[in-house]
């Protein structure tokens, strides 16, 4: 890649000049990472390695019509358009509808608060890791094995595109994460945690407690009795509210998803209302300092925030230009791609739930027999329904928490059970441990957030039990 500006935007500026007139809209994204990666798992190093990748990509429009092509060396540039440009074209029968963007020309680098990663020699990561791994190990003889993984990235992206924008824009990613599995007889318990940063190695360490406390769940769990299935009242912790945004409803917000599906589109009219008044969903890379936080996405369009649940009604969506062009909405700054092999694709990036006025103390008042679920293990959606697997969870039994108890998982229809959102506390956290995935491009970093939420006629632990 070229080292200074100046040289790079001399390159585009001929390459787009030259062949912007054989489409409608033209864009070259040219992408430099620098990223480390390690995998231990018990004693053995699956993964020790640091690596360099350079390349980019074309995108050409014509007629509705889009072509794709990926290089890794500049020299292809040329090349690479005329291909690009032939597959826009075979396939283009209809119209180009791209919303209108301001071009812009800027530079910017999301900015650090610590140590970039770049700074940390491998040997002082491996270090860390063998650290956390030994403190997994050795919280009990139970833990039969553990794994850490650590991986660090700092990207690049200069991005210009026929309508006159030039984007040099760079930041730095980070995340670990854990997991300890323990056994007793047929037995098998696991617990995780995951951590992520776009600001500082030093948030990387002094996880301890952390990771011991995933350890220490699944040692817990082994003795704990399951929870019995029914339909209950639930609160979960904000961990919970932030994957349950992102999961379960940010993806159904993506516009392409319901571009796609004329069903969806109806279900997500704007204006239906999706739960009470209290309730508000945000999404935006707008708010800096998470780790699905920038200034521009991947066409150059400036990063927003967007509601996109207001006093309980849909008001908004997320968008690339092309889906805003085609539902005639405002671009939001959405279109993300992992790196130069994919097109970007409408994406979440920062989702949440906004506090609500609820004491946490509250939220457990009243309920006869429930369920407090924290932090999360696992989970997956299809459509708009979902089901999560707690890292832990205990029984309310008379607005108090009772015993533990394990294997909780938590499955519904997500419009529902926004409907069924009784209390939202006044609390909030913001989860910087999401890799997010779609289209085959996994591990988009992401954050989520959200408060405590108290809600109704949850399935847990599978099928409801007849009354």
């Amino acid at each position: 890649m070229p080292t200074t500006l100046a040289d790079t935007k001399n390159l585009l500026a001929d390459a787009i000049a030259k062949y912007s007139n054989k489409v409608d809209y033209l864009l070259i994204r040219l992408e430099e990472s620098q990223g480390t990666d390690i995998m231990l798992r018990g004693d053995k190093v699956e993964t020790l390695s640091e690596g360099i990748s350079i390349g980019g990509q074309v995108r050409a429009c014509y007629k509705g019509g889009w072509g794709l092509s990926s290089f890794n060396k500049l020299s292809d540039l040329n090349s690479r358009i005329e291909e690009a440009i032939a597959a826009a074209r075979i396939v283009g029968d209809g119209e180009t509808l791209l919303a209108s963007v301001e071009p812009v020309q800027a530079t910017c680098f999301v900015p650090l608060a610590g140590t970039d990663p770049r700074q940390v020699p491998l040997v002082q990561k491996k270090q860390l890791c063998d650290r956390y791994g030994e403190i997994l190990k050795s919280v009990s003889g139970r833990i039969t094995t553990t794994s850490v993984r650590y991986g660090d990235i700092y990207q690049r992206v200069i991005i210009a595109s026929s309508e006159g924008t030039l984007i040099d824009q760079s930041w730095v990613d980070m995340e670990m994460r854990f997991a300890a599995t323990a056994r007793d007889g047929d037995t098998v318990q696991t617990g995780r945690e995951t951590t992520g940063s776009r600001k500082a190695y030093e948030d990387l360490i002094g996880l301890d407690a952390q990771v011991q406390s995933a350890a220490q769940r699944a040692v817990a769990a082994l003795s704990l009795p399951s929870v019995k299935g029914n339909t209950y009242t639930v609160v979960i912790d904000p961990i919970l509210s932030g994957l349950f945004v992102h999961e379960a409803f940010g993806h159904l917000s993506e516009a392409d998803m319901a571009y796609e599906n004329p069903d969806l589109l109806e279900v997500m009219s704007m204006g239906r209302r999706f739960g009470p008044k209290e309730l508000q969903i945000f999404d935006g890379a707008a708010p800096q300092g998470h780790r699905g936080s920038y200034f521009y996405d991947d066409e150059g369009t400036p990063a927003t925030t967007t509601q996109l649940i207001q006093d309980g009604f849909l008001v908004g969506r997320l968008h690339s230009r092309e889906t805003a062009g085609k539902l005639g909405e405002a671009p939001t700054g959405n279109a993300r791609c992992l790196s130069y092999h994919y097109a970007p694709i409408v994406r979440m990036t920062n989702t949440w739930i906004e506090r609500g006025t609820t004491p946490v103390a509250d939220l457990f008042t009243d309920i006869k027999e429930g369920v407090y679920a924290r932090n999360w293990l696992g989970g997956m959606t299809n459509g708009e329904m979902f089901t999560f697997s707690a890292g832990e969870a205990w029984t309310i039994r008379n607005g108090k928490i009772a015993e533990p108890v394990r294997d909780v998982t938590l499955s519904g229809n997500v419009f529902q059970t926004l409907a069924d959102i009784e209390a939202i506390g006044d609390d909030f956290y913001w989860d910087e441990s999401g890799g997010c995935g779609k289209g085959g491009q996994n591990g988009l970093p992401v954050g989520c957030g959200g408060p405590s939420l108290r809600i109704r006629n949850v399935v847990v632990g599978g099928e409801a039990v007849e009354v």
